[in-house]
């Protein structure tokens, strides 16, 4: 027979060996996600951290001890906070982790080179596969929930080069009254308008900027929105659920099925 500790696990066919490490006491989460411990809004659907987001299981751990101020910081304790929550999942047999918010890039280096599976843990990383795709001389829009941590050194984590620098024009959302309860924690906010906040943004960036060719959503609570944004800039939107579908579907291929 052969030993499957690894791929998707066909329900009508049971000739295999099953297996799994030593100290693994759950099983079935393909995308294990991080997420910051100490914040107060609400977690709307399509939020990273929304059980309803995906159709397929993900398995979240908070980062101990760890506050959306100390993350876009990058307190001294935060690094070893991260790898630790990392590799927690990663014993806890995740085929790939994530992140729940965009400034865990400060750490996608040093935790891909660490942890034995694949880690994407900001939406930041899709930069390098956007680009691609889009004419030389067209620019990327970046909506994030603070402009002010979004650093070089930020980019230089997730492995954006300085030639693509160059063609990201970014836009925070630290000042508006609604969606900026997500950094400022003050446990509510109006749906409609942080919508509207939110899209209002994406316009003026499209519109103060000519060759814009794409949206990345850096905060992973912007998704709930990606599709009325999308809808009122007419192009191609990225975020962390473009990210983490991405991910699932590498790490776990089903046979297709069908007639010829």
């Amino acid at each position: 027979m052969n030993t499957r500790p690894y791929g998707y696990i066909m329900p009508d066919s049971y000739d295999y060996t099953a297996e799994i490490r030593k100290g693994q006491n759950i099983a079935g989460y393909p995308i294990g996600i991080i997420y910051i411990e100490d914040v107060w809004y609400p977690m709307l659907p399509g939020n990273i951290v929304n059980g309803y987001t995906f159709p397929f299981p993900v398995r979240l751990m908070p980062v101990e001890g760890l506050t959306a101020k100390a993350l876009f910081e990058k307190a001294d304790f935060v690094k070893d906070a991260v790898l630790k929550a990392c590799h927690r999942l990663e014993n806890e047999g995740v085929r790939a982790i994530s992140g729940a918010c965009g400034f865990f890039g400060n750490y996608q280096d040093v935790a891909a080179d660490e942890l034995r599976v694949p880690v994407a843990l900001s939406s930041l990383v899709q930069l390098n596969w956007i680009a691609p795709m889009l004419r030389s001389d067209e620019k990327i829009g970046v909506l994030t929930a603070d402009k002010s941590s979004f650093t070089d050194a930020l980019l230089n984590s997730c492995s954006v080069p300085d030639s693509l620098k160059k063609r990201l024009v970014v836009y925070g959302m630290e000042d508006s009254e609604q969606f900026s309860c997500v950094i400022k924690n003050f446990g509510t906010f109006n749906v409609r308008k942080a919508c509207d906040e939110l899209v209002d943004t994406a316009k003026k960036l499209v519109s103060e900027n000519e060759g814009i060719g794409a949206i990345l959503l850096e905060c992973s609570d912007m998704p709930p929105f990606a599709a009325e944004v999308q809808r009122a800039v007419n192009l191609p939107v990225w975020d962390f659920t473009t990210l983490i579908n991405w991910l699932y579907l590498g790490v776990v291929r089903k046979p297709f099925g069908g007639i010829i």
